[in-house]
């Protein structure tokens, strides 16, 4: 029961911690102990800020401002 819950999490999952963790080369676990620890410590803030983190990763083509020279280049 646990492992179905758990792998259902990790294939459904936003990939915030696995891009944590190929930015500041840790282990992808210790980032999601961190985000659970936090959030039990903090009343659940952690999850507002991954939730906002995983919003940014999945539209960062369309966040991103590009520097145009011309009228043209649209």
């Amino acid at each position: 029961m646990i492992r179905k819950i758990s792998s259902f999490f990790e294939k459904h999952a936003f990939g915030v911690c696995e891009w944590w963790g190929e930015k500041l080369q840790l282990k992808i676990s210790r980032i999601r102990l961190f985000f659970i620890y936090t959030s039990f410590l903090t009343f659940g803030s952690p999850i507002i800020i991954y939730l906002i983190m995983a919003f940014i990763l999945e539209h960062k083509e369309y966040l991103k401002l590009s520097k145009r020279k011309t009228i043209w280049d649209i």
